[in-house]
């Protein structure tokens, strides 16, 4: 059958889902089921939208197909391309908070992650007063100044980030074309082209299940628990990012306290993430806080509850039941360095002992009733950008 090696891919990825060596409970194999569903689709649906001489963004990973600790602020796109075409990126400059490009060398792997060819966002680039631009990548010499970046040997992504520092902004538009092919039609698929595809489709699952269970253990397992680390560039080369980690394990009557500065950087975000490396229901729960979201108390700071209960408070974040998972702060589009005064500090505390543990709790607490509001204004917000 032309579909079996994705079949046999899938029973494979589905072995690795299943004997994950974080399971421990009924509900981190459900998730790791549902996380398996997600990664069908998404390496499904890249292997069938990918033509080589015509590239498309492609999104990888969302609400429903997660991977690498996804941002719940961050529309992510990718195209493959090739280090000796030319491609022509245009669009037109929505209203959220940061828009990045990232060109890779080679894939993420559970050995490896791929080499940063160059990485920057908009602020680099000329964008008419309309809002529209267009970006050249090719192998010629590069000049910023006209918005052309070079390809050097061994590129194979284009990564493109949109970035909310508030939900209710507004994506904007994004098209790649390949210069020596546009104006003109992909070929139709043959009987090979379509098993290469299924093939293809299948590599990508086990790599991509392979890849996100061994890339906690880099990053995160090996630093002391319920401890977040000074701010630091994120690895991986993305342009003016730092970001801050940490893994919890927190009893039922157990609460970490998080506190950090508001930051003057234009984008400061928040998340959790299970230990299948990936973020927490962000739709139809609080898992994530970032700039408009999150309520800072009159010094300046915010303080978050991450806690399995309700602390009744407007900075709860919900660990939905998870005893372990991962801490994520990412701080984006800054102008200066980040230091260990800008970064957060954690302290695990019994549930009870919450209100005591907030100095400015009068400010903080919600009704049942706002908090179904701050709910609502999520579900609403995330079905505006029509992610499905």
């Amino acid at each position: 059958m032309l579909t079996d090696p994705l079949t046999s891919a899938i029973t494979e990825a589905e072995k690795l889902v299943a004997t994950a060596p974080h399971i421990r409970t009924e509900q981190d194999l459900i998730e790791g089921y549902r996380y398996l569903a997600g990664g069908i689709a998404a390496c499904v649906h890249s292997a069938w939208a990918v033509e080589a001489p015509h590239p498309t963004f492609v999104t990888g990973t969302g609400p429903y197909t997660k991977m690498g600790l996804d941002n719940p602020d961050t529309l992510y796109w990718g195209a493959r391309i090739r280090d000796d075409a030319e491609y022509v990126v245009t669009g037109r400059r929505g209203t959220t908070c940061d828009l990045s490009f990232q060109v890779l060398a080679g894939n993420y792997t559970d050995a490896q992650v791929p080499g940063n060819v160059t990485a920057f966002d908009d602020r680099e680039l000329r964008v008419a007063d309309d809002g529209t631009f267009e970006v050249r990548f090719g192998p010629g010499p590069a000049d910023p100044g006209n918005n052309y970046f070079t390809l050097t040997p061994g590129s194979s992504q284009l990564v493109v980030r949109e970035v909310y520092s508030d939900w209710s902004q507004r994506r904007g538009t994004l098209r790649i074309d390949r210069l020596d092919a546009l104006g003109t039609p992909p070929p139709e698929p043959t009987h090979d082209d379509a098993a290469a595809r299924y093939r293809r489709a299948g590599k990508a699952l086990v790599s991509r299940v392979q890849t996100w269970l061994q890339f906690p253990q880099w990053f995160y397992l090996d630093l002391p628990v319920n401890t977040v680390t000074a701010p630091r560039p994120t690895p991986g080369g993305l342009a003016t990012q730092y970001s801050s980690v940490g893994h919890f394990e927190l009893g039922d009557d157990e609460a970490m306290i998080l506190t950090v500065p508001a930051s003057d950087a234009p984008y400061q975000g928040f998340q959790l993430g299970s230990l299948w490396y990936i973020s927490l229901d962000y739709v139809h729960h609080q898992t994530s806080l970032n700039n408009a979201q999150a309520q800072v108390d009159p010094d300046g700071m915010i303080r978050m509850v991450v806690s399995a209960r309700d602390p009744g408070v407007a900075n709860w974040v919900e660990t939905l039941g998870r005893s372990r998972g991962f801490l994520q702060f990412r701080w984006q589009r800054l102008a200066r360095e980040l230091t260990v005064a800008d970064g957060p500090t954690a302290e695990v505390i019994p549930f009870d002992d919450v209100p005591a543990a907030l100095p400015f709790l009068d400010r903080n607490r919600v009704t049942p009733e706002q908090w179904a509001t701050r709910i609502a204004a999520r579900q609403t917000a995330i079905a505006d950008r029509m992610l499905g």
